[in-house]
């Protein structure tokens, strides 16, 4: 869908206002009560246009889901992601999805402690330049956010191009003593997995034959337990 303009945003996001959510800092701790259920719910910060947090939903019903970005285009342009994919696979929409409106900078006002399960960090933008680093999404000062805000179970999922980016995630991570799985530097080198959901970026970039850089981090009580238990 074409959005022209501020008015056409505006009318979308009110014709989606079981889909969009423009106020989440109503929300916090309240999760589970406008999904309407317990069950775990997975965040990706940065959702984009929408494609892979739409198509998780379709992929995993028995998870909630909220996509979070901080512009109303990039709402309503998700919200037509969704619909667009639901009428493609001729489902009813689905109510494990919601979509965000937040700057992932106040994280902390739309989320209580421990009420997500995994936070999802796609192609996030890798602020190159040294003095932007603060700006990074595996910055410290953002991984203590999404810490916080994860319970006994909690991972987040790192997925970028950028080797800049991913070497100095896996430092950031390292740094703060956080386990680590799953570290891959070409993540498609043997192929696409089928059950492997990929964003437009992620698309374009295998596309051109780029390696895609993935890591797993271990946050949760729970999660640490049973990893290091499979070891040993």
């Amino acid at each position: 869908m074409r959005l022209r303009g501020k008015r056409g945003v505006k009318e979308l996001l009110e014709q989606q206002s079981q889909l969009a959510v423009l106020e989440p800092e109503t929300y916090k701790g309240k999760w589970s009560e406008l999904f309407g259920n317990d069950r775990p719910i997975y965040v990706e910060l940065g959702m984009g246009k929408g494609q892979f947090v739409s198509q998780m939903s379709l992929n995993y019903p028995e998870v909630n889901f909220i996509g979070v970005d901080m512009y109303d285009e990039l709402i309503a342009r998700a919200c037509a992601k969704a619909c667009s994919l639901w009428g493609e696979q001729g489902v009813e929409p689905r109510s494990n999805l919601k979509l965000v409106r937040a700057n992932i900078e106040f994280l902390e006002k739309m989320f209580a402690e421990d009420e997500i399960e995994r936070v999802y960090l796609n192609f996030s933008d890798p602020w190159p330049k040294n003095r932007h680093a603060r700006r990074r999404l595996t910055h410290a000062r953002f991984v203590e956010k999404y810490k916080r805000a994860l319970n006994e179970k909690g991972e987040i999922h790192l997925k970028t191009d950028s080797e800049t980016l991913f070497e100095f995630s896996l430092n950031s991570f390292a740094q703060m003593g956080l386990q680590m799985r799953n570290i891959s530097l070409n993540l498609h080198r043997d192929g696409i997995n089928e059950e492997h959901v990929m964003t437009e970026y992620e698309q374009k970039f295998v596309n051109k034959g780029m390696n895609i850089h993935r890591v797993e981090v271990l946050i949760g009580t729970q999660t640490l337990h049973d990893y290091r238990t499979s070891l040993s």
